[in-house]
């Protein structure tokens, strides 16, 4: 497994990791609320610089979406998890920002707060609603130094 950057081709691939990564871990979202953010995650894939991690096959099996140090959006596809995946995304993320990352988890998602917090992330703060206003809390979590 390696990190490299997403081209065109690895979009199909990134949206079907969303898909099967909502449906493992997002149980909690409506389905009108599933429909709506799936067409605007299918609008910003193709537009957005996409941080892979490539088999040995060079096919997709997670991905990631950086904004200097915020990390926006860290799915793999449920069939990897537990593989260290996520764990090589952000390195990579960290390396790339030059230090500490930070990064907005759903409190509701079954694994998304337990995987930050294992590798070291420290909660700063919540929202009662996502940043599209919907009602689902989001923890922010940073990295210490």
């Amino acid at each position: 497994m390696r990190v490299r950057a997403g081209t065109p081709a690895d979009v199909d691939r990134a949206l079907a990791i969303w898909r099967a990564a909502v449906d493992a871990t997002h149980g909690f979202l409506s389905a009108a609320d599933r429909a709506a953010i799936e067409a605007e995650v299918a609008g910003f894939l193709p537009l957005v610089p996409l941080a892979i991690v490539a088999d040995d096959n060079d096919l997709a099996q997670a991905f990631m979406i950086q904004d200097n140090d915020m990390v926006e959006a860290l799915f793999v596809d449920p069939a990897m998890h537990g593989k260290g995946l996520g764990s090589l995304l952000l390195a990579h993320a960290r390396q790339q920002a030059g230090g500490p990352l930070r990064v907005d988890a759903n409190l509701q998602a079954d694994n998304a707060l337990p995987f930050y917090e294992v590798r070291g992330f420290v909660e700063t703060g919540r929202s009662d609603r996502d940043g599209q206003v919907r009602p689902y809390a989001i923890v922010h979590l940073r990295q210490p130094s």
